[in-house]
């Protein structure tokens, strides 16, 4: 039998599983329809390495949907993850889904950089704020149960 400490890491664990791949489906979803809205010239959604050429000549537009992508992705998944953890733990756990968002963005800003604005904006605003938010969205809604 499990004590209620181990119980309670394992939740946590497949939380932020769950929560980091449930944004994940949300931030590709997002992105693709970015990519149809905005098309990109020339890209066939595989070549990474023509992406990170053409990256900087994009016109801002086109970074609308990438950065509502890594927000949401972030946002939702740490909702979820808030969501199946117990009550200390929803913080916790909404945050460790955004510092896993926000690795993999830092990775997308070194591996396809884009603007510098954007790098900056992606970094300081899609991730850890957005995690929080999600965090505190879930302790709101787990006091209102």
């Amino acid at each position: 039998m499990m004590n209620t400490k181990t119980k309670n890491t394992l939740i946590l664990i497949i939380a932020v599983v769950v929560g980091w791949f449930g944004g994940a489906l949300i931030n590709a979803n997002i992105i693709d329809l970015g990519i149809f809205i905005y098309p990109i010239e020339g890209y066939d959604g595989e070549d990474m390495e023509y992406l990170a050429k053409v990256m900087p000549t994009l016109p801002p537009k086109s970074f609308i949907f990438p950065f509502l992508a890594h927000s949401l992705g972030t946002l939702i998944g740490a909702i979820i993850a808030g969501l199946i953890v117990v009550r200390r733990n929803k913080i916790r756990a909404a945050l460790i889904v955004g510092v896993l968002f926000l690795f993999a963005g830092i990775a997308v800003n070194i591996f396809i950089p884009g603007p510098i604005w954007f790098a900056i904006t992606d970094i300081f605003l899609a991730y850890i704020p957005m995690a929080w938010i999600g965090g505190k969205i879930v302790l709101k809604l787990s006091k209102n149960n």
